[in-house]
């Protein structure tokens, strides 16, 4: 199983959606050559390689190595979203809320950590049109998080003066996690999301 195809910690695999199997196998194919050679030293070439095709026979699914990237970012981030929100909404108080929420989008950022290598530092690669589109869902993002934290201020539970400071540190905590996190190094992606919860709830002045 290829790195962009290899699940960690029982994280499900993001592309299942993506149809027909040559179009998935060329999107995981341009994963692994992004994450290993990033975007502007991947050729189309390298990605059909990769794939077991031919150069035009990605042209059949995509139409530039663009296309492909967005369409990654956008899975990418789409899934990120559904973590986060799935623990904003959840019940329980704003510290349980914010903890779910960090052990969550760490979990998923160490499970997929080669996905997410390319979705969070391959943004600048896209145009302005679909680089838009996904500074848009990372806004979504940064609400859902920062909706938490507001939460537990209002209710007196978190002490913290600058909402929007505190949600980009928390944020770009989780996400520098794809950076670093190896398979076989110490933790797994559960441990390292238990830990960067306790670490995020200290960082609010979570009471209680």
């Amino acid at each position: 199983m290829s790195t962009a195809e290899e699940t960690v910690g029982g994280e499900p695999q993001p592309w299942g959606e993506v149809t027909p199997d040559a179009a998935r196998r060329l999107l995981v194919a341009a994963v692994e050559a992004f994450a290993e050679r990033g975007y502007h030293a991947t050729t189309t070439r390298d990605i059909a390689g990769r794939a077991g095709m031919s150069p035009a026979a990605l042209y059949i699914h995509y139409k530039t190595k663009e296309e492909l990237l967005h369409r990654i970012s956008r899975i990418g981030h789409e899934k990120a979203l559904d973590v986060l929100r799935t623990a904003a909404d959840s019940e329980g108080t704003p510290a349980e809320r914010l903890a779910e929420a960090v052990r969550s989008f760490v979990r998923w950022h160490a499970g997929q950590h080669t996905v997410a290598r390319v979705v969070q530092y391959e943004l600048d690669a896209l145009g302005p049109d679909a680089r838009a589109e996904i500074v848009e869902l990372r806004r979504r993002n940064d609400a859902a998080v920062r909706g938490i934290i507001e939460d537990g201020v209002a209710a007196g539970d978190f002490d913290v003066p600058d909402v929007r400071g505190t949600t980009l540190a928390v944020l770009s905590l989780c996400i520098d996690v794809a950076r670093w996190f190896n398979v076989n190094g110490p933790r797994t992606p559960d441990e390292v999301g238990a830990l960067y919860a306790d670490l995020v709830l200290r960082m609010v002045g979570a009471k209680g």
